[in-house]
């Protein structure tokens, strides 16, 4: 039997919570550490945006300054979020090589969340997977997860037991064009969003819950878990490494600093044959897209959304690749294939004829 770490790391600040097991998974991939899971509370409320997400297309920033909120871009897809004590945090580091690990994100997902459905059933709730990666009672969504890879060898998995949920914050924090939007969007949030403490009338402790989900891993995985802490190595990582890039202006503006020309261009009306366009296409995920069109060739190119992509990198390569083509769908096709092929590219829920129906809708769209 395997033995892997468990790492309790109690309530602690926000950068700590959301970004640390980055620094495990830096010692996971090369090697000096044992696979682990990391469990941890956030000491105060924070919102985190997605590896893909455009941060002023998604935030209320005013908002958010004016309530002491820290904004954070976490390293896995996914959409924005208000983030507080409420919820546990569960994060899982291990290296692929583990006969543990299944090879897809899907499979990933399933066998995963199959320890949350656990915990939550020993609560007495009746928790389901639901593809691609929720875990839901009674319908509702109850736990929201992510995955990522790290280096060669490593893969994360992401995800929060919900003890209660502020619902009036959820909606505040996100960037929305009318009040009356946002008063539907925190009615739909209550309709498809829920906790242990509305299904159940009250909240375990965190203490019990964090023995079921070490319960959980144990049987599910077939794992031995040994309590540890994290090592100096990991400790120096985050503090040297982790945490510089993730409080940095590159960080946080990741895609708009990428991609400066179209982003100031974008507020401007642009002469002759040359637009700027932008789409936004709905498939399991969104895929946004903003483009820079000379006719019907692509000039320059911008995509994000709250899609999951591993690795995270391939982005950048497949704006790359399509720059420079035409708004022809055989074309972009087999550019985005090609290099979903050449990357190892993984997005779960969506494949490369989303992205290419989305870029396809450049085409009747106006500046």
């Amino acid at each position: 039997m395997e033995t892997w770490r468990l790492i309790d790391l109690g309530k602690v600040e926000p950068l700590i919570a959301q970004t640390f097991y980055e620094a495990v998974a830096h010692s996971v991939d090369d090697g000096s550490s044992a696979n682990t899971i990391i469990l941890v509370q956030p000491s105060r409320p924070y919102v985190c945006i997605g590896y893909h997400q455009e941060l002023e297309r998604e935030v209320d920033l005013d908002y958010c300054r004016g309530n002491g909120l820290t904004v954070i871009r976490r390293s896995q897809g996914g959409g924005a979020t208000y983030l507080n004590g409420d919820q546990l945090f569960y994060q899982v580091v291990a290296n692929k090589r583990c006969e543990a690990i299944p090879m897809d994100v899907e499979g990933l997902f399933e066998k995963f969340l199959a320890v949350t459905v656990y915990a939550y059933r020993r609560l007495g709730l009746p928790a389901e997977f639901k593809a691609l990666n929720d875990v839901v009672v009674h319908g509702r969504k109850i736990s929201g997860n992510g995955a990522g890879s790290y280096g060669h060898d490593t893969v994360i998995v992401v995800g929060n037991i919900i003890f209660d949920l502020d619902y009036a914050s959820m909606g505040r924090v996100l960037k929305v064009p009318s009040v009356k939007f946002r008063d539907k969007m925190a009615k739909s949030m209550m309709e498809w969003v829920t906790s242990i403490k509305r299904e159940s009338g009250n909240a375990p402790s965190v203490e019990v819950v964090k023995g079921l989900l070490a319960e959980g891993y144990e049987e599910i995985l077939g794992i031995n878990l040994v309590v540890a802490k994290p090592t100096i190595n990991e400790m120096t990582t985050w503090e040297e490494e982790v945490k510089p890039r993730h409080t940095s202006a590159d960080w946080l503006y990741m895609p708009e600093i990428r991609h400066k020309h179209i982003i100031q261009e974008r507020a401007i009306k642009v002469a002759g044959d040359v637009r700027i366009v932008e789409v936004e296409y709905k498939a399991h995920k969104l895929i946004r897209v903003t483009a820079e069109l000379v006719g019907e060739e692509i000039k320059d190119l911008m995509l994000s959304g709250d899609f999951f992509m591993i690795p995270e990198d391939g982005l950048p390569k497949l704006e790359s690749a399509l720059n420079g083509t035409i708004l022809d769908r055989d074309v972009i096709l087999g550019r985005v294939r090609a290099v979903y092929e050449s990357c190892g590219i993984q997005t779960p829920g969506i494949g490369p004829e989303d992205f290419t129906e989305a870029m396809m809708n450049l085409r009747g769209s106006r500046t």
